[in-house]
């Protein structure tokens, strides 16, 4: 199988040439791909000769720490780096820690080098070289950019860009998953990857607490649904925010099984933070690839069926939701007639 050549390698190469202290950073939103996209980068930079430095601008979610080197990611900046690389974002807006606490004119001084696989408009304008192809996941695009800048892949690079691809193509049957991505899982494999032990360590990550079990009763209990069941939607406010986020997400606790109810289409969970801020996750089941549509409308963005937005414009929360209910419940109507016209 032709693999994809990527113009901005060398351009790539060349930002890293005289580099030596390596900034990776995630945005405030990380999950699976980003952590372990951002893992594997780490061991590929120390392994070229360069000093590789984790960022990301909150702590890691519980459920990203079965992947091993999670600890390693810092809160803060080094006071000195050459060059940094963004994974799994092209857009400055999900880096809010970074001008909260005015870092974010130290990274846009250096060059830096966006590797995304969302395939959107980029919004960071102070980036040297964007990357960013509609792979599965960013994973697949550092494998590729490895193959192409003979960069080293030790096992556990290849480990975690394995659990990369395996995480944003929900194991391999995502609608994004290529032939490529497989195949790319098999090359891993035939190097020595184990699925099977990434699998058992996420497993042994998904036990949850008696104190978490009761929780997310309490949060399915408080699920409604909206246009016909077709959405969704759960609300948590700060002071469940502040309690349970340091344990596990709580959004993550119930989106599968708001999205499993019969009739449902796309899952929404609210988070309504103590500034007024307002954050949706959406989750689309699949042949109803709306939730990047929806997450843009409300200056988000995403994959079709895994998507968020934040709200930081005043809005009160029950005005967001409202308007966030009639945006889906339009874009989903517009998904029935099309689908209707094409039959007729």
């Amino acid at each position: 199988m032709k693999t994809p050549v990527y113009p901005e390698a060398a351009q790539i190469a060349t930002s890293l040439k005289n580099a030596r202290t390596v900034v990776i950073l995630q945005a405030d939103n990380p999950d699976g791909d980003s952590l372990a996209s951002a893992l594997a980068l780490e061991h590929i930079m120390g392994d070229l000769g360069l000093e590789p430095y984790l960022y990301c601008g909150i702590d890691m979610p519980a459920h990203l720490k079965h992947l091993p080197g999670w600890d390693r990611v810092n809160k803060e900046l080094p006071k000195q780096f050459d060059v940094s690389i963004i994974v799994d974002t092209s857009t400055d807006d999900l880096f809010e820690s970074l001008k909260s606490s005015n870092q974010r004119q130290l990274i846009a001084s250096k060059p830096c080098i966006v590797l995304d696989h969302h395939n959107v408009e980029a919004g960071i304008p102070y980036a040297t070289v964007i990357c960013n192809h509609p792979v599965v996941a960013t994973g697949e695009l550092i494998y590729e950019l490895s193959k192409q800048l003979q960069w080293p892949l030790n096992k556990t690079a290849k480990e975690m860009l394995a659990a990369s691809i395996m995480s944003d193509s929900l194991g391999l049957t995502s609608e994004g998953t290529g032939a490529r991505s497989i195949h790319i899982i098999g090359e891993l494999v035939e190097a020595g990857v184990s699925l099977a032990k990434l699998e058992a360590l996420r497993r042994d990550l998904m036990r949850k607490s008696p104190e978490l079990t009761r929780y997310k009763g309490e949060l399915l209990q408080r699920v409604e649904y909206h246009s016909d069941d077709r959405i969704a939607t759960v609300t948590i406010p700060w002071e469940e925010i502040q309690t349970y986020s340091p344990i596990y997400n709580p959004s993550v606790l119930v989106m599968d099984d708001m999205r499993l109810t019969e009739n449902t289409d796309i899952a929404i969970a609210f988070k309504v933070y103590k500034d007024g801020k307002v954050t949706g996750k959406i989750r689309a089941n699949y042949g109803v690839g709306i939730a990047n549509s929806l997450a843009q409308a409300f200056g988000g963005g995403g994959h079709k069926y895994a998507s968020g937005f934040k709200v930081t414009d005043g809005r009160p929360f029950d005005q967001v939701k409202v308007e966030c209910i009639k945006t889906a419940t339009e874009l989903l109507d517009k998904l029935e007639q099309e689908a209707t016209d094409e039959t007729a």
